[in-house]
């Protein structure tokens, strides 16, 4: 599909954002109900297994969702990551063991493993270069709308009515994301190819494109603080008294909503790693308040502030990661930075049900941990990425792309 000249708001482009936000909704709207869920099941030893399972799964199935986007085309690889979705979300209701929960929690990670992987590419296909970081916020912007109408829902839900239903609407919510991708859109991969279970091999370097490797460090270090606010702060919001354990990340989500388009803008005129150095040191700041936090307000100050630095992060990392990568491999390119970001959730995830073990005492060191790590991002782009011997030496082991495209 042809770009055209200084535009997105294609019809096109328009489905894909809404397509996200009903996606990201389906998934989301479980997260803050799936701990207790799992503690009533007495799997309360494995609270940090929820997100980490998942993520561990998107993160292995990155390599196969990046070699399809680019073989045989974005939209079957969307369709697949929301199909999944569908199934999982109602056969979380028939499960009734801790071990069946944790091994279907794992196969809800294709989704997120193919979904994005698909979705990036399409958006690069569409959309002029020299607006790409806005397109990316454009996108962001509707899986954050999802991500605070998930957790409001999937809680009105279970509160007002059960748990049931809200898997019931998880899958209805996933199944209209198909319906506009398999309804109204256009494949956008020239030269595509059948699928054949030979496209399933993965060689070495399908796994890691080494030209997008400052992205993947930085989204590491970022996402891992996802992790454990995904993870902890069902708890955290408990212990100070908020009924609503999905509250934190609606506010989250909605202050991250208007940062997103201007910070895609500025990052398109001025570059991505001015914007990431600034996003990194305000994560690191919120997660800090966090620690210090004793009361709901101080809790949900901390959330905006998140949520800003998380409106500046995605859109900027997502464009820089297509702006490295080779034209031809998009996929993998993103897949790769994929695989960085479902590594730091998952890591982040584990180590926060590790570090907190049920016990409100360790909240405070949690969250000191998480600052410390997330600060990690921004001596790494002041510091070590602007070292061009070190990023000469690097490109040229790779013999991937001239130095003088480099050094830009």
């Amino acid at each position: 599909m042809d770009q055209l000249p200084g535009r997105i708001y294609t019809f096109h482009f328009i489905m894909l954002c809404l397509s996200n936000a009903l996606f990201s909704a389906s998934f989301n709207m479980l997260l803050p109900e799936l701990p207790a869920y799992l503690t009533r099941m007495g799997g309360e030893d494995y609270k940090g297994y929820i997100l980490a399972l998942f993520t561990l799964m998107a993160g292995l199935s990155r390599p196969f969702s990046g070699k399809l986007t680019d073989t045989i085309g974005r939209l079957p690889v969307m369709i697949f990551g929301s199909l999944v979705c569908v199934v999982c979300s109602l056969l979380y209701p028939l499960v009734s063991s801790v071990g069946a929960f944790l091994l279907l929690r794992f196969f809800h990670g294709f989704s997120t493993g193919f979904k994005p992987t698909g979705t990036a590419a399409y958006v690069s296909d569409i959309v002029p270069a020299t607006r790409r970081a806005e397109a990316m916020g454009m996108i962001g912007l509707f899986s954050t709308i999802g991500l605070a109408m998930g957790p409001a829902i999937g809680g009105y839900i279970s509160t007002r009515w059960n748990i049931g239903i809200m898997f019931q609407v998880s899958a209805v919510f996933a199944l209209l994301s198909v319906v506009i991708l398999a309804g109204g859109m256009r494949e956008t991969l020239e030269n595509k190819q059948g699928f054949r279970l030979s496209t399933l091999k993965i060689s070495k370097n399908e796994i890691f494109e080494p030209l997008v490797l400052a992205p993947v460090i930085i989204t590491f270090l970022t996402y891992l603080s996802y992790g454990v606010l995904f993870t902890i702060i069902p708890d955290f919001s408990t212990y100070l008294g908020i009924q609503n354990k999905g509250l934190f990340f609606t506010f989250f989500t909605a202050s991250s909503i208007g940062i997103r388009l201007l910070a895609g803008k500025i990052s398109d005129k001025y570059g991505r790693v001015p914007i990431l150095k600034i996003s990194a040191a305000t994560m690191a700041l919120a997660v800090f308040l966090l620690a210090i936090s004793h009361t709901p307000a101080m809790m949900l100050t901390a959330a905006v502030i998140y949520g800003i630095s998380v409106g500046m992060n995605s859109p900027a990392i997502t464009a820089w990661t297509i702006d490295l990568g080779h034209p031809e491999h998009k996929g993998r390119a993103l897949a790769t930075m994929y695989i960085a970001l479902e590594a730091g959730i998952g890591l982040g995830a584990y180590l926060s049900a590790f570090i907190y073990h049920n016990d409100a005492r360790f909240f405070a060191l949690t969250f000191y941990c998480t600052a410390f790590v997330t600060l990690m991002a921004s001596f790494y782009l002041l510091f070590i990425y602007h070292n061009r011997r070190l990023q000469i030496m690097w490109r040229f082991v790779h013999m991937r792309v001239p130095i003088k495209r480099f050094l830009r």
